[in-house]
């Protein structure tokens, strides 16, 4: 199937996978990526490297790759005329890629001194495309399902109904979900493990819990609280407004008692 883009350079398609979610302090342990040039042609590339910084037990359980991996291999800083080069100026696709990786490219670009030049590249991303095109509310979901359209939709009546349905529906598509409520909050709270509240303003890093906003970010609780308890104390006051974990955290660190990972 040829190309059904036309291309005035090349466009380069492409993937990170990193030591976390913090574009400014996480780094990368690998680059797939594919760049289709205008008549065609495609070459690939497929870089895995030691990120300077360690990977998380959360992370790797996700992306597969272990500090022992990546523990002899060359850095971003190693690798970089062969990325410069395969980058070029190609115009960039990915999933995601205008919040997340693109960012993360710039950083590791500016850590040398240099100039990812995004301002100067076409961005393509696929997830955009996909939320703009295709519906995610419950009437789609009612619709893919069920095969049913959604009358009276946002009355809390029929609305109610088409998510029992659609539940399950749900049951008898997918025969690997769990059968049971206890184990399926589990399932539902997959994406959410990563955080140890429920605003996700604190996420796990081997076990720790780590600040996911602020001026601390990326650090962690029990850092933070032995070395700037005046910043523990000011999230505490009335008119910050978080929740009622998240001030029990911070109440909590304030008395030297941090969160615990269940195994």
């Amino acid at each position: 199937m040829p190309f059904p883009l036309q291309l005035t350079r090349p466009l380069i398609v492409f993937d990170l996978e990193t030591t976390g979610l913090d574009f400014k302090f996480d780094r990368i342990v690998e680059i797939g990526a594919i760049k289709v040039f205008p008549d065609g042609r495609e070459e690939t590339f497929l870089k895995r490297m030691n990120p300077g910084l360690r990977i998380p037990a959360e992370v790797t359980a996700i992306i597969g790759i272990t500090n022992a991996d990546v523990a002899s291999l060359p850095s971003f800083s190693e690798l970089f005329p062969e990325i410069e080069a395969f980058f070029d100026t190609a115009d960039l696709c990915g999933y995601n890629i205008a919040r997340f990786d693109t960012k993360v490219m710039v950083e590791e670009y500016k850590r040398l001194g240099r100039d990812f030049g995004l301002e100067q590249r076409g961005l393509i991303d696929a997830q955009v495309i996909f939320h703009q095109k295709e519906k995610r509310d419950l009437a789609a979901a009612y619709k893919y399902y069920c095969e049913k359209s959604l009358t009276d939709a946002h009355s809390a009546a029929a609305d109610t109904k088409a998510t029992y349905e659609i539940f399950l529906a749900q049951l008898e598509r997918y025969s690997d979900l769990p059968r049971d409520a206890k184990a399926l909050h589990q399932f539902c709270r997959m994406d959410q493990e990563r955080f140890v509240d429920g605003e996700g303003k604190f996420f796990w890093r081997d076990g720790e819990a780590v600040f996911n906003f602020g001026k601390y970010k990326s650090q962690t609780l029990h850092h933070v609280a032995q070395s700037h308890p005046d910043y523990i104390q000011w999230l505490l006051a009335p008119d910050r407004h978080f929740s009622q974990d998240v001030i029990d955290i911070c109440y909590e660190a304030m008395q030297g008692r941090f969160p615990k990972k269940n195994a």
